[in-house]
Parts: structure tokens; C-alpha cells; sequence
């Protein structure tokens, strides 16, 4: 089995970019980046983004670093 690949992303730049998830559920396979977190310190790094599947529009928090995860993320709409 191939090994994920960790991709690099600017988190500032993860605004209204779309996600396809590897393994979805619910019918929950397309998700747009609606908000990116910052934190309540401007000098704190971003952590935060928070995602919207576009199925349910549903609303999800998840670190940002996470999307780097192949195996669970795939960017663009596939």
C-alpha cells in the first residue's frame, strides 16, 4: 500500500479552497474552506479552519494541518 503523501499549504491561503474527502461519510464528500481561525493573539500561529460540506452544509473545526494528510484529504473536488 503507497504511503500518504504530506503536502505543504499556507494556512492563509486555505480560504474558500475545496477538499475532497478520501473516505467520506454521510454522503459528505465535497467541503469548501469557509472560515480560517485566527487566533485571539495576532503573533499566535493559525491552528484552526473550519470546513462546510457542500452535500449538507454542514460545519466542521479541524486543525489545518490536518489536510496535509493524503490518506484522509485530497485537494480539489475528485
Amino acid at each position: 500500500m503507497p504511503q500518504p503523501i504530506n503536502r505543504r499549504l499556507n494556512p492563509k491561503k486555505l480560504l474558500l479552497s475545496k477538499w475532497t474527502a478520501a473516505m467520506p461519510r454521510d454522503k459528505e464528500k465535497h467541503f469548501i474552506v469557509t472560515q480560517v481561525i485566527t487566533p485571539d493573539q495576532p503573533d499566535l500561529p493559525i491552528e484552526w479552519v473550519e470546513l462546510e460540506a457542500v452535500y449538507s452544509h454542514r460545519s466542521y473545526s479541524l486543525p489545518w494541518r490536518e489536510l496535509t494528510d493524503t490518506s484522509v484529504w485530497l485537494q480539489g473536488w475528485q
